[in-house]
């Protein structure tokens, strides 16, 4: 489930070549990113048990139209942890088009499969989401819609996640990362939930690192232990773009 603790990390190891881009202007571009992280979070949820992830993809741009695609992998537990699950892999494929509408306010519309290898569920956690985001200055807005079931969840097909946040630069070289989020279940209320997020990431040249205080408002998903996969806590994360 892509990116929700490292999206700020990658976004801002990307942002010295989006500068540069704005200079040169290569009509192609083509990126890779790998990536460790402490737990691996999805709106607020581990994927991982709490525990570490590695993550890793690449991303093609085409400055002129403004037309992306890209495909994202990171290890993942959750799947194993549902009775008769069996994938140890998320792997993200996406494309879409950003650009701007009028000076100083973006936009990005595109669709993102998140597919689970041989998952062996019913429904299949195998999810199909479009999406639309607003930005202005270092706020954003977005709002993500399934077309399919959400993530194995029975006649959740049309299930939303609103996403509001802003990354903010705070100087030497800092960036504060503010989230909330709501992600609503169709037909399944009770997993319906509010996530948070406060954190800073800070690009070192070689790698960027994003520490981050990521939360949640429910108990309702928990791993073979009992434990709360969406409790308050802090996650680490050290990404590399190149």
């Amino acid at each position: 489930m892509k990116k929700l603790v490292l999206a700020t990390a990658i976004a801002a190891a990307f942002t010295g070549s989006l500068a540069q881009a704005e200079d040169k202007k290569p009509d192609h571009e083509v990126s890779f990113n790998a990536s460790v992280v402490s737990d691996y979070r999805y709106r607020g949820i581990s994927q991982t048990r709490l525990k570490p992830a590695l993550q890793g993809g690449a991303d093609y741009v085409n400055n002129p139209t403004g037309f992306y695609a890209g495909t994202w992998l990171s290890t993942i537990k959750w799947i194993k942890d549902v009775p008769g699950g069996d994938a140890s892999i998320e792997w993200d494929i996406y494309g879409g088009k950003r650009g701007e509408i009028v000076e100083g306010v973006s936009y990005d519309v595109g669709v993102l499969r998140y597919q689970y290898p041989s998952n062996n569920l019913t429904p299949s956690a195998n999810t199909t989401e479009v999406y639309g985001q607003l930005g202005y200055g270092p706020a954003y807005v977005k709002y993500s819609h399934s077309l399919t079931n959400l993530f194995g969840f029975v006649d959740s097909k049309r299930s939303g996640y609103l996403d509001i946040g802003a990354n903010v630069d705070i100087g030497e070289g800092l960036v504060l990362n503010l989230h909330a989020g709501h992600q609503k279940v169709k037909n399944n209320s009770p997993f319906s939930y509010t996530d948070w997020k406060v954190g800073v990431t800070k690009d070192f040249g070689v790698v960027t690192g994003a520490l981050a205080l990521i939360g949640t408002d429910t108990d309702n998903y928990t791993g073979p232990n009992g434990k709360n996969l969406g409790k308050n806590s802090l996650v680490l994360s050290i990404a590399k773009t190149f």
